[in-house]
């Protein structure tokens, strides 16, 4: 089976890990530039990764308490990414809809 046919005959699973994905690497460029730029930087390639990164971010921050810096909550939202990731595999897999390797 080709890459485009296994895309269109699991697109419902494809399409949520893809979201997930296009957010945990923008939170994870976001942690990585914000250790050398400010917060209020206007680049665009920064604000890209904000952009895209604040849903996260803001479900993360809302569990967290305000002690925590944005850094480290960036962080936690990296994490939370990646475990959500896993979870929709695993489920996916439980009900025998996610895509097989071979």
């Amino acid at each position: 089976m080709d890459a485009a046919a296994s895309f269109f005959q699991h697109w419902y699973y494809h399409v949520p890990n893809y979201a997930l994905a296009v957010m945990l690497y923008a939170a994870l460029g976001r942690f990585v530039l914000g250790l050398f730029v400010d917060p209020n930087w206007t680049n665009f390639i920064w604000r890209g990764f904000v952009t895209v990164s604040n849903p996260a971010v803001k479900l993360t921050r809302a569990i967290t308490p305000d002690a925590v810096p944005l850094q480290v909550v960036v962080l936690f939202a990296i994490l939370w990414l990646i475990a959500a990731r896993i979870v929709l595999f695993f489920e996916f897999a439980r009900w025998g809809l996610a895509p097989r390797l071979f």
